[in-house]
C-alpha cells in the first residue's frame, strides 16, 4: 500500500506446488493506478492427470512499488494446501473435469 493507504499498481504472482515443492512460478503484468483490476491473463501448465490431486495453486495478489518492497494485499490456495474448505473443494471439482474450466469467487486471506 501507499502513503494514502490504498493499493493501486496490483500483479498477482501464481505458484504451483506438488505437495509442498514450488514446481512452477508465473505472474500477471501489473494493473496501473487501480483499485479494481481485472487480470484477463491465462497460464498453461503442463501437469500429468494423476498428479493433479496432489497440486496446489497460490495466487498472491501484490502491490507493486518502485520504492519501497512490494506488499502483498492477500493470498488464495487452490488444492490440498489450502487452508480454507472452499480452496479444497474448487480444486476437487477441477480435478474431477479435467479441461473443463471452473469459475469460482473466492475472498482473499493473509499472507
Amino acid at each position: 500500500m501507499d502513503i494514502s493507504g490504498l493499493s493501486g499498481n496490483p500483479y498477482v504472482k501464481v505458484n504451483v506446488f506438488y505437495g509442498r515443492k514450488r514446481i512452477a512460478k508465473k505472474k500477471t503484468h501489473v494493473k496501473k493506478c487501480t483499485l479494481n483490476p481485472v487480470f484477463n491473463e491465462s497460464f498453461i501448465y503442463d501437469v500429468p492427470t494423476e498428479l493433479m490431486p496432489d497440486i496446489s495453486v497460490e495466487f498472491l495478489v501484490i502491490d507493486f512499488d518502485r520504492t519501497t518492497k512490494n506488499e502483498v494485499v492477500g493470498r488464495l490456495v487452490l488444492g490440498g494446501q489450502s487452508p480454507i474448505p472452499s480452496g479444497v473443494t474448487h480444486w476437487r471439482e477441477v480435478c474431477d473435469n479435467p479441461r473443463r474450466q471452473i469459475a469460482k469467487w473466492h475472498n482473499l486471506t493473509e499472507y
